[in-house]
Order: structure tokens, then sequence, then C-alpha cells
């Protein structure tokens, strides 16, 4: 007889079995541990690699993991749902759905599989190192699932952009764009080899699962599936679904290693280190999801404002959190709720302008309608960001078209290397200073988007001052001939992948704004 999920059948004779639940089992089998006899345990743990030093190794027998799956549930789970979604995708992509998404649509599509992809499988990196180098047998057991988890996102969100290049050529960059110095792949690709690549497991712990996963992209995940279900794209969402409930299952690993740490006398680590991470975290979410949920989606498929989504999921989340855990709210948390109303707006303004220098088209996403619901969900956005899309429609209805092209780079942030828009946030009514903030190490002179940025910078200089931003690059005279096409052909983008507008302007010769 076949044994259901989480059971087993025991052999004593002919015909007799005993049935085994899981909670007989599971223990045991998860968590295999031995005392090491040929080498220490400093020695099989480097503190380098494990990070785990400051709490005993008995203490660490204590993690367990909220979320407990065998492997066979785990290998028919995935299984199930990787049927599901390739079947979907084989049906679909007979069809000419994607032929007929919104153009804003299939720019949220191309952003993500060139940003997303190859760090599912750098993720791998992470979770295997806590696969390896956890203190606890659970964790480790736990974390090998989450390697299989990053290896399977990685090998289908490369494969569904593969089936979309007659459609659409510039999906390969969801291999191509981390061969590249593309600035939005610098600014992804220093966020996670801070984050995972270049961590010890108790950091990638915090940083990866408890504040990235559990705080930012879990949620992000569900609301991009229900988007992409209204959009129409049903591939796009079936991914992003199957990816998601791996996504709440292997993020748990942080809440038990904040645990450890915490009722070991470490919470003030633990706290740095989530603070650490919330911020970049945030920069990044703010850029990639930002600029989809408020600009690049349809108007008619828009569920919440960026700031709602926000306020509702993140703060919620995060607020639960820090009370469940009796951490306190990171420093600069007030900064981080007055950015929610204005700073995605400042990048996806400086992303339109500079939208040669992507590799999908920027929806401006500012007709009159869109800009009417931007009001009402950002009060004050006409008279600030809306005045800097006046005068590029006018250039636009008059034909200037070169005069909403930038002439020169953007000044970037040496920790988030992200541009630096203080000035808007000063137009917007959130900063004194449109200055970029400074900080001298070792003779050079760094520059920084905001003060939790510099700050970060501060605590481990010599974890981030090796890094040249692309502006660091173009000063050095790393980028030839020093101009702008000499930098859109560093950043590896041909005449034909370079981003335009999405809807060819169609946005700015309709109607003017009536408000």
């Amino acid at each position: 007889m076949k044994a259901s999920s989480g059971e087993r059948w025991i052999m004593t004779g002919e015909h007799a079995k005993t049935r085994l639940s899981r909670s007989d089992w599971y223990d045991l089998s998860r968590d295999t541990n031995w005392t090491f006899r040929y080498v220490t345990e400093e020695a099989a743990f480097p503190e380098e690699l494990s990070g785990s030093h400051r709490v005993s190794g008995e203490a660490w027998t204590r993690w367990d993991e909220p979320y407990k799956i065998s492997y066979r549930e785990y290998v028919h789970n995935q299984v199930t749902k990787d049927a599901t979604t390739y079947s979907l995708k084989n049906t679909i992509s007979r069809s000419k759905l994607f032929d007929q998404l919104d153009p804003g649509w299939k720019s949220v599509i191309l952003a993500h599989y060139g940003a997303i992809t190859m760090p599912e499988y750098l993720a791998a990196i992470g979770e295997a190192r806590m696969a390896r180098f956890g203190r606890s047998a659970a964790w480790r057991n736990t974390a090998t699932f989450g390697a299989l988890d990053e290896m399977r996102h990685g090998q289908i969100q490369a494969f569904f952009p593969y089936g979309l290049l007659d459609k659409e050529p510039r999906a390969d960059w969801a291999l191509k764009s981390f061969h590249t110095d593309n600035w939005v792949v610098l600014a992804v690709r220093h966020l996670f080899d801070d984050m995972f690549v270049a961590n010890d497991a108790v950091s990638i712990a915090l940083q990866l699962t408890f504040t990235l996963e559990t705080g930012f992209t879990n949620l992000q995940f569900l609301g991009m599936a229900a988007d992409a279900m209204d959009v129409g794209d049903l591939e796009f969402g079936a991914l992003i679904s199957s990816i998601q409930t791996d996504e709440a299952r292997h993020s748990q690993q942080g809440e038990p290693t904040i645990k450890v740490l915490i009722d070991n006398g470490h919470k003030e680590w633990g706290q740095f280190l989530i603070d650490h991470m919330f911020w970049r975290s945030w920069r990044a979410f703010a850029v990639l999801t930002g600029l989809s949920m408020d600009y690049y989606t349809p108007l008619e498929s828009r569920r919440m404002s960026f700031k709602e989504f926000i306020e509702d999921w993140v703060v919620k989340q995060f607020a639960e959190q820090f009370r469940d855990f009796g951490l306190e709210y990171p420093w600069y948390w007030d900064q981080f709720i007055n950015e929610i109303t204005w700073y995605h707006h400042a990048i996806h303004l400086g992303v339109w302008n500079y939208r040669p220098t992507v590799w999908w088209n920027p929806d401006a996403g500012v007709s009159a309608e869109e800009r009417e619901w931007l009001e009402e969900k950002y009060p004050g956005w006409n008279s600030t960001f809306g005045r800097n899309w006046d005068v590029i429609q006018d250039n636009l209805r008059s034909g200037n078209i070169a005069a909403t092209f930038p002439e020169t780079l953007p000044i970037m942030c040496n920790l988030c290397q992200i541009p630096v828009v203080r000035a808007a946030g000063v137009m917007a009514g959130a900063l004194d200073s449109a200055a970029p903030l400074r900080h001298t190490h070792n003779g050079r002179t760094y520059l920084f988007c905001s003060e939790p940025c510099k700050w970060i910078f501060t605590q481990r200089p010599e974890r981030f001052a090796g890094h040249k931003s692309l502006i660091d690059r173009f000063l050095a005279g790393e980028i030839s001939p020093p101009d702008l096409s000499g930098a859109l052909a560093y950043m590896g983008l041909s005449e034909a992948e370079q981003g335009r507008d999405a809807t060819d302007y169609a946005w700015a010769l309709g109607p003017v704004r009536g408000i």
C-alpha cells in the first residue's frame, strides 16, 4: 500500500504493518549531527563562512524551522508545480497572448527577467552556504531545500524568456545582463554580492531570508502574480506563483536564526544586520517594483499604489516582526516612511530620461488619466514631479525629442549604485539639501544618496571601498569615448537593445491634463 504524505509504512511481518505519523520520525531524519574527531568545530565551521561563533554549538541545536517538510513531500510538490507551470507555458506559447499584452506590462516582464534571473542562481550559493556552514543540522536540512529552490527559480526564469526570443529579442537579457556592466546590473550585483554571495551563513539567514524574502519579495510575488492575471499574462502569473510558494517556505530560515541570536544575548548584532539590509532592499525594491506598480502596469489593472502596497504589506509585516522579536525599528525608519511618497517617482523620471541605458522600454505612465490617478494616490504629485513631465510633454509636442534625452551621466551613490536623486527629494519637500553626502576614506571621497547609505558604508568600509561606480569608471578613463555613446557601449547595449518610450510617446500627444 502506498503511504500518504507525511506517513511511512513499517513492515513487521508478512501482513503486519504500522503507520508512523511524520511527527514520529521527522525530527530524527532532519536532525542528524555528529561530533568531530579529526578537526575542531572552528575548523569545520570557520567564522568567515559560518558567522555563528557568537553563539555556542549547543545553543544552535535549538534552531527549529517553522515550516517542516520531508524530501518525499518536497519532490512531490515541486514536480506538481513544474508540470502545471510548464504545461501552461507550452499551451500559451502557441497563442498570440504576448503580442496582445500592454506595452508597459511587457517592460515589467523584461525588467524582471534581466534583473532577477541570474540572482536566483546566485541565491543558490547563499542557500548552499547555509546548507554547509549553518551550525544546526535542522538548518542545514532546510537550506538544502532552499538551494534546490533557487536553482529551480533560475532555471525556470531562464527558460520562460527563452520562449519569447522570436517575439522580443531583448528577452535574452535574462542571461546576458549579468555579463555586462549596465548600471542597473551594477546596482543589483552589488546588492546581492553583499547579501549572499560574499556573506556568512548567519548574515545570509537574516539579510536574505528574514529581511529581503520575508519582508519584501514574498509579498511582491503575491502582488505580481495577481497583477499578471489581471493584465491577462497567464504565463508570467503562473511562473511567479510557482516561485512564491517556494519563497514562503525557505524564507523562514531567518526567524529561528534571529531567535537564537536574541536568546543568547546578541540582539544588537542581529539588529545591525537587519537595519543594514532593510535599507538596501528598500532601495532595489523601489526601483524595480515602484516603477512597475505605479507606471508600467496598465491603469485599469492597478489594484493599489506602490505606497499603499508598502504601507499595507511591508510596513505592517516588519512592524509585526520587530514587535514579535523585541527588535527596534531601524534608526532611519522615519526617513524610509518619508521616501515612500516620493523616491520611486524621482527614480522613474530618471529612468525614463535615461531610457537608452536600460534593456526595456520605460513606460512614462503619465497620460491625463494616469496623472489623475497619481495625484489622487500621491497628493501634490502634479506640483512636484508633474511639472517636469509638463516640460517633457511640451518638447515632444513641438517635435523636439532630442531635448528629452540626457547630455551627461548622473551622479551615482557609492553604496547602492543607484543614481542620486536628492534634488528631486528637495523639490518634493523631503530633503533640506540637494548636494550628495560625502565621506572620505583612505584619501578617496565617496558620494552617497542618503544618510543610511553613508552609514552602511562607514560601518564596514573595508567591505565596500574597493568598488567603483559607473561614474568612477567614467572618470578613470575606462569608458571610451567619454560620452553617452561610449557609456552605452560599455554597458553592453546595442542600438536595437536600447530602451525607448514604451508607447512611442502616444501619452504626450493625447489630451493635456486638466488638473
